[in-house]
């Protein structure tokens, strides 16, 4: 349309003073006419018309004044929804953040808490280029700013930190930050952390240029739909259309469209041309061809002037959950840390008290009782408050499966082999009753470690999958070497009776299907 609009303005002027002429010389012959009766008349009916036309212009201005003032759309205001949403997320991190213990991971949180509450203040719509080097970035953002603000003349891309610069789009009221990022091979050979930058700026962005040359490369359709499939609002820009003819790309515009066709509407592929290659005239003479961005300006104008509230509130709904889950990363990785160590203590008590027990054989419900208070304490962590008899009722639950399964049983025999002794020998030493202990306590906890992980559920599995699965993770080789290791010597420095444990521990027997710890 913006391309007829000069043509049209053009055969409007034509048509106007067309008829001003004639309407100029109908005046002047009906003043003449008049005259021939009363020259008197005449110069009354030429003021008369005179002031009308001046009252007529005058009108004319005044009520079509707005028509022609730039039109600037108000602050685009965030969806009552989304916005209830973002702010309910936001101080779901908070809590989340306020909880972590580590002080650098708690720092760094906040700092992006922080930014995000200030975007979420200013309303500052960011858009990024993204994509592999050399495909022109730099060459769009020059165009879009009309001006030089980075070199495009290499051939691997120059562009080395990510710079942001405000863009002023007419009709959109807020600023619009455009962001140029180095290429993602260029990132890569920078090191990690470029590329983290890159990919972060990437996923925080309100709406994602993605800048193409050719067909999408494999690389480049994975980037592209693990993008989209983020719910990112993305725009792909096929740059350097100047180097194809008209049919090829047609051609490759159609492929790209199809490949993103479940999630990207057609209209959000364009093909532009930023920096064009010198043609060569019939004259010999060789011209710059100026820089066709027309098709990219009218799409992101149309999409920031239309989607901008929704691009700002999806955005931050969206930074909020990402923040939401790394918080809830720590916080599980803190409490697992603090759940392993009321674990190990236990173990330690159980071995103690049942190496101490002049009984033969493991009292499975002696530990139970002591795991009681184990679960007691897990829950604690996990933010769960559990009454005593909760608490006994959950221990004895795995201290039945424990013995239902055969595991008691598989364990004494299995660590009765790493010690050189016979099950019956083990069944009747103190020592390897303790150790035992120890290693089904540790079993018990992993498996409420996995109940209040799940929120007090066992799974469609059941109590019993939940405690097969820790036996199997732990029961490696490398790791029950160790654990046996350090069983005899915290029961010689916690128990004062003799306990007939071996000073050297035999190899193990080869444990089939024995997934890593």
């Amino acid at each position: 349309m913006r391309r007829w609009r000069l043509p049209i303005i053009v055969v409007a002027a034509v048509l106007g003073l067309g008829m001003l002429l004639w309407l100029v010389d109908f005046v002047l012959r009906l003043q003449g006419a008049i005259a021939l009766f009363s020259p008197l008349l005449a110069q009354i009916f030429l003021i008369a018309v005179g002031v009308g036309a001046i009252a007529v212009i005058a009108g004319g201005i005044y009520y079509l004044r707005p028509f022609f003032r730039p039109r600037r759309a108000a602050a685009p205001q965030v969806p009552e929804a989304k916005a209830e949403a973002a702010q309910v997320a936001l101080s779901g991190v908070e809590q989340q953040v306020a909880q972590i213990q580590d002080t650098v991971a708690r720092t760094a949180l906040e700092e992006k808490l922080a930014a995000l509450k200030t975007d979420w203040q200013q309303r500052d719509i960011r858009v990024v280029l993204f994509g592999i080097g050399s495909v022109g970035k730099t060459s769009i953002v020059n165009g879009l700013l009309g001006d030089l603000v980075g070199t495009v003349a290499a051939p691997l891309g120059t562009t080395t930190t990510a710079t942001a610069y405000p863009l002023q789009v007419k009709g959109v009221e807020q600023v619009v930050w455009l962001t140029d990022t180095p290429g993602l091979l260029e990132a890569s050979a920078a090191g990690p952390d470029h590329e983290t930058q890159v990919r972060q700026l990437a996923t925080d962005a309100d709406l994602l240029l993605f800048v193409i040359d050719n067909d999408l490369r494999q690389s480049e359709y994975a980037v592209a739909r693990s993008l989209l499939d983020m719910g990112k609002r993305v725009i792909v820009v096929l740059n350097k259309a100047d180097l194809y003819p008209d049919d090829e790309l047609s051609e490759i515009v159609e492929k790209v469209r199809s490949r993103l066709a479940a999630a990207l509407d057609p209209a959000d592929v364009v093909d532009v041309a930023a920096n064009p290659q010198p043609v060569r005239l019939i004259t010999g003479e060789v011209a710059q061809m100026e820089p066709d961005l027309w098709p990219l300006e009218q799409r992101l104008t149309a999409v920031l002037r239309t989607e901008g509230a929704d691009l700002l509130a999806d955005s931050l709904l969206l930074r909020s959950q990402r923040l939401g889950v790394e918080a809830r990363n720590l916080m599980q990785a803190q409490r697992h840390q603090a759940a392993n160590a009321v674990i190990e203590r236990y173990q330690w008590i159980n071995a103690a008290v049942v190496a101490a027990t002049p009984l033969p054989g493991i009292d499975l419900l002696a530990t139970a009782a002591i795991n009681a208070q184990m679960v007691l304490e897990l829950g604690k962590v996990y933010q769960f408050n559990l009454s005593i008899e909760e608490g006994k009722d959950l221990a004895y639950a795995v201290a039945r499966s424990l013995t239902g399964l055969g595991i008691a049983k598989g364990v004494m025999n299995l660590l009765a082999l790493g010690m050189q002794t016979t099950l019956p020998t083990a069944i009747a030493s103190r020592g390897v009753q303790g150790i035992t202990a120890a290693y089904l306590t540790r079993i018990a906890g992993k498996s409420f470690m996995d109940y209040f992980t799940q929120n007090q559920d066992w799974g469609d599995g059941g109590i019993g999958e939940v405690v097969q699965k820790q036996f199997q993770l732990n029961r490696r080789e490398q790791f029950v070497r160790e654990f046996i290791a350090d069983a005899i010597a915290h029961l010689r420095e916690e128990v004062s009776v003799p306990l007939d444990l071996p000073l050297q521990l035999k190899d193990l027997p080869p444990l089939d299907n024995a997934p890593d710890r």
